[in-house]
């Protein structure tokens, strides 16, 4: 099974690591959109028109079996697109909504996301379909994501900076009742040592696993093929600054190979 998993960055390897966890015989190819990272800030016309883009290329490249959007602006905004586009299935990503709703005793729940994903009308129909009697606070700042990207190159995270680019998540009406946190962005995975420590009584939800469990659900009914060439290779959309840095950490994640994606 020929598995393309796709992120504006290093996000989706959390996904990665879950997805090798159910499914350790699946060929994995990584592809990040580092050139037009980050997503979350951008308009969805620039971003559906982009991750099409992109996409294509990958696929025509590569002939994965299904494709992995590990990313949750990717997912809320193209996934529909991506869909009508290719005849490939595609396993989106969203924020976990249901299981932080389903463990809250407060019915007062968080989210933490990209500003895109909180805008976006599937967010409204995931609180009304399994959090409607909960109280939903948001919070959408590129800055998580910008430390989860620091911290994968082996940076130190400042906790009082990761304090206050969530502060505004706590100071809304009625959050202090909080005691669920849905993590929007799989980026965020990377930063949960360090939400944890700030916040130890909350419950935090991370994205991830409900990704690797819809993917192993769905491509267990697809017919076996042959290992792709490409297995184990990361690719980017552009040649990273730091791409000597970046090999040890993909290298953790099952990564041997390196490359810029064809344009």
């Amino acid at each position: 099974m020929n598995l393309l998993v796709f992120d504006s960055g290093i996000g989706g390897l959390g996904v990665v690591a879950e997805i090798r966890r159910l499914q350790p015989d699946a060929n994995i190819i990584y592809l990040a959109d580092n050139g037009f990272y980050p997503y979350g800030e951008k308009a969805d016309d620039v971003l559906i028109a982009r991750i099409l883009k992109i996409i294509r290329t990958a696929i025509d490249l590569i002939n994965p079996d299904a494709v992995v959007i590990a990313c949750n602006t990717a997912s809320t905004v193209a996934l529909a697109h991506l869909r009508e586009a290719f005849l490939l299935p595609f396993i989106g990503c969203v924020p976990p909504i249901k299981p932080a709703a389903a463990a809250s005793r407060t019915r007062h729940i968080g989210l933490l996301a990209t500003a895109a994903t909180i805008r976006r009308p599937y967010l409204q129909d995931l609180v009304q379909n399994f959090a409607g009697d909960c109280i939903l606070h948001s919070h959408g700042t590129p800055i998580l994501a910008d430390l989860a990207e620091a911290k994968f190159r082996g940076s130190a995270i400042d906790l009082s900076d990761l304090s206050a680019a969530i502060a505004p998540l706590r100071t809304q009406p009625g959050a202090e009742l909080i005691d669920s946190i849905a993590l929007g962005c799989t980026h965020y995975t990377f930063l949960l040592p360090e939400l944890l420590s700030l916040h130890p009584q909350t419950k935090w939800f991370d994205p991830a696993n409900p990704v690797a469990r819809q993917t192993a659900a769905v491509t267990d009914r697809l017919a076996a093929s042959a290992t792709s060439p490409f297995a184990g290779t990361a690719f980017f959309s552009a040649e990273p600054p730091d791409l000597a840095q970046l090999g040890a950490g993909f290298g953790n994640f099952g990564f041997s190979s390196l490359d810029v994606l064809p344009a």
